[in-house]
């Protein structure tokens, strides 16, 4: 086992509407105390081995209907809130290889844009999640779940537009990558965030919301 803490400089800010001016240096770990309570678990209950793994940011980490709402398929959660692309890359090895999931999915990339990050750099940020992956299950596909606009991060809704757009053009070329098109289901027909699918703080999903994330992922569940 890997140690869960390796700092560097300083703790993410709290969430605002507006981004911050500049990119702040990745603190990884602050998020020892989430890891640790995943080992707890594990040795507590041993997960299922070949499940469909979820990762990333609070709205998988949130996602309390996750089992029943793809009953059948065996699944398991281990994002936690505040998470950034980067996080899970440099927490695979306790996030993910212990685990020998059949599939992948990664909802994340909204913290990344939301602190300074540009397109290009989280899409990168994305493609060395993927090369760290694919050196110990290179055939295990990967599922990104595209992020979709908020209300409290309205102002934010083009940068997520072009990470989605050149992340799905990415995998369109490469094998077992597959990119969930849920970059619209928080809006309506005018375009425009509905309130009734986030809950108090108009950034996480609520329930209603959470039932078009299982809709837009469960086609791409494996057979």
């Amino acid at each position: 086992m890997l140690s869960l803490i390796t700092a560097f400089a300083v703790a993410e800010p709290a969430a605002s509407p507006v981004a911050p001016p500049r990119t702040l240096p990745l603190d990884f770990g602050k998020w020892w105390q989430d890891i640790a309570a995943f080992e707890r678990k594990d040795a507590n209950q041993a997960p299922p081995k070949h499940a469909v793994l979820f990762v990333g940011s609070s709205t998988i980490a949130r996602w309390k209907s996750l089992a029943e709402d793809f009953a059948g398929t065996p699944v398991l959660n281990r994002a936690f809130g505040g998470n950034e692309i980067a996080d899970s890359t440099h927490y695979a090895d306790q996030i993910i290889f212990p685990y020998e999931p059949k599939m992948i999915f990664l909802r994340a990339g909204g913290n990344d844009l939301h602190r300074g990050r540009s397109p290009e750099k989280v899409f990168g940020d994305f493609k060395d999640f993927v090369a760290k992956v694919r050196k110990r299950l290179p055939e295990v596909p990967i599922a990104y779940i595209a992020v979709c606009p908020s209300i409290a991060r309205w102002s934010e809704r083009e940068a997520g537009a072009k990470l989605n757009s050149l992340i799905a053009d990415h995998v369109k070329r490469r094998k077992n990558l597959v990119y969930v098109d849920s970059s619209r289901i928080s809006l309506g027909a005018d375009g425009q965030p509905r309130p009734e699918l986030f809950v108090q703080d108009k950034l996480h999903f609520s329930e209603a919301g959470y039932k078009l994330l299982a809709e837009a992922v469960r086609p791409h569940l494996p057979k």
